[in-house]
């Protein structure tokens, strides 16, 4: 609990001040990663006890990394928020991928004495700390919709461990230490809540992850679109792209610099030529920045 409550301070300290180097050096003292494994011996094994310890283990060293977490939260309330919190409050597919193979590098490692240093890489890979701060500290600034994004990241990866580490060391024959004569579909039903969650959020993030996709190839297309068409007005180049989805539509406001005004008919134009959403309309609104076209003989144009 105080090596979760060390990892929580410098997590969040390297959250706020959005640094990366910080972030990861925190993960490496966390200790959320070794009950996980717990919980998966658990399982394999029918070890009631174990199983029972590694979840009130897990649960101690979760609310510790909450509590902390808010009150360094509450201090820096004024703090922006930077990208290294943004980045872990839309989880996806990708991040369920990453969390079961380190999940099964947990285990693996964890059950061949040569490989143990390899647990400083897995813990650098399976963030824990770092979304359960994140989900802190946007809560205590009232941000409920990107703190449950950030704790579905953390439950995400807690879910993933555990599955892939039970089959690692289902498959090393940890199932027959404490029940030898333990079935294959005992010990199936014992790990059957994680399987049924693990699936719910391939399913959920899957959801999610075409959505992102989908919203990222609809930005891209935008921003080639209004490249393409504003090379047509001389000397005019697209700078800044924003999307602000609002109320059934999304209104995109482009930076341009441009010697010339932008005209209303210029962009009911370039609207027109844009990509459509199925459910919404867009709206393009155009902020010019004026400027001067120089040669070394003078000005060109304002």
């Amino acid at each position: 609990m105080a090596m979760n409550a060390l990892a929580t301070i410098v997590t969040c300290y390297g959250l706020l001040s959005d640094s990366t180097a910080i972030v990861i050096g925190a993960m490496i003292i966390a200790m959320l990663l070794g009950p996980i494994t717990g919980i998966a011996m658990g399982l394999v094994e029918g070890d009631n006890s174990l199983l029972r310890k590694a979840l009130l283990t897990e649960i101690a060293g979760v609310l510790t990394v909450l509590i902390v977490a808010a009150i360094v939260g509450k201090i820096h309330q004024d703090t922006p928020i930077g990208k290294e919190i943004f980045s872990r409050t839309a989880p996806n597919l990708l991040d369920l991928v990453i969390a079961l193979a380190g999940g099964a590098a947990d285990a693996y490692a964890t059950v061949s004495p040569r490989l143990s240093v390899g647990l400083v890489g897995v813990a650098i890979s399976t963030a824990l700390v770092p979304p359960l701060s994140a989900c802190s500290i946007l809560l205590v600034r009232g941000d409920t919709q990107l703190a449950t994004g950030a704790f579905l990241l953390f439950f995400t990866n807690f879910v993933s461990i555990q599955v892939a580490a039970s089959v690692v060391l289902w498959l090393h024959g940890y199932h027959k230490i404490i029940n030898p004569d333990q079935e294959f579909k005992k010990s199936l039903l014992r790990n059957g809540v994680s399987f049924g969650l693990l699936i719910a959020l391939i399913v959920l993030l899957g959801l999610n992850f075409q959505k992102s996709l989908a919203k990222q190839q609809f930005e891209q297309q935008v921003r080639q679109e209004l490249i393409s068409n504003l090379s047509g007005i001389p000397s005019t180049f697209l700078t800044d792209l924003r999307f602000n989805p609002e109320s059934k539509k999304i209104v995109i406001t482009a930076v341009v610099r441009t010697p010339s005004p932008i005209t209303p008919y210029n962009v009911a134009v370039l609207e027109s030529k844009l990509p459509q959403l199925p459910d919404m309309s867009v709206e393009l609104n155009i902020r010019s920045v004026y400027t001067r076209v120089t040669d070394k003989g003078g000005y060109l144009s304002l």
